[in-house]
């Protein structure tokens, strides 16, 4: 099994590390990563100056741009093969409910899921000290899992563990995504010329979504394991959109009665 591990906090992150170490149990670990933190980068791709590459060791390269960049270089040009399966983390800090949103943790197992690469971005509970180690054993079982039964079509798998040793963590949750509230997002301060400035920042207050969700499986000292689709479509409200179509619909009714491909699908 060939797998590949990248970040956002990283070429030299700890969790990155002991991730890669894990891993290494379970097949061939390549490590493409930014060369330095990516934090909140989300889905960007560097598209107006070049990006280098530097070998740092066997299968260890490092990037001058973002994870998602990193998930591309690797599948389609550092790696003899794709993939047998991309894991990314392990991020220094949850990401919960909205904060998929803007990870590039969570970015990166989505451009693998683009690229038909099976995935999972790893995060882990924390603010100083992290139990890495706990982190990377849940992420060696849920890959192993991965790889024997593989994942749905264009579905990735986001793991986030407690941050407490081991044995003291009570299971896996299969959760779904929260909504969190902020207070005081948006900083403003002063600076010594005078000149207004502002933080992006704020304090979590409270979630919403209890049933389910991943910040209470963490609250309960259990792993959160939320599958992640590709398809943001509302389906369940575009026929209330239907009046605010203009034009023709010529050849529709024929499209929706064809039979499904049954092709090959993207694993």
């Amino acid at each position: 099994m060939r797998i590949l591990v990248t970040n956002d906090d990283g070429i030299h992150s700890p969790g990155l590390t002991a991730l890669a170490k894990a891993l290494s149990k379970v097949g061939e670990v390549w490590v493409v990563a930014p060369d330095r933190e990516r934090t909140a980068a989300a889905h960007a791709v560097t598209l107006h100056k070049p990006l280098r590459v530097q070998q740092c060791g066997t299968r260890v390269y490092a990037v001058s741009g973002t994870p998602v960049d990193c998930v591309n270089l690797a599948v389609l040009k550092l790696l003899p093969a794709p993939p047998d399966l991309l894991v990314s983390g392990i991020n220094k800090g949850v990401n919960l409910g909205d904060d998929v949103l803007y990870s590039g943790t969570v970015s990166a197992a989505m451009e693998g899921t683009i690229l038909g690469v099976p995935s999972m971005a790893v995060s882990q509970e924390g603010q100083e000290h992290f139990h890495f180690d706990a982190g990377a054993r849940y992420a060696v079982r849920i890959a192993r899992l991965i790889l024997k039964e593989g994942l749905p079509d264009e579905t990735l798998v986001n793991l986030n563990i407690p941050n407490r040793p081991f044995k003291s963590i009570t299971g896996v949750r299969i959760t779904c995504l929260s909504r969190r509230r902020f207070d005081n997002p948006i900083i403003e301060k002063i600076d010594p010329h005078g000149r207004t400035y502002y933080w992006i920042a704020g304090t979590r207050v409270s979630w919403s979504r209890s049933k389910d969700a991943d910040h209470e499986a963490l609250e309960q000292g259990a792993v959160s394991l939320t599958p992640i689709h590709l398809d943001t479509t509302n389906h369940g409200v575009l026929d209330r959109f239907r009046k605010w179509e203009t034009g023709r619909r010529q050849g529709m009714g024929r499209m929706a009665v064809l039979p499904k491909s049954k092709g090959k699908q993207r694993s």
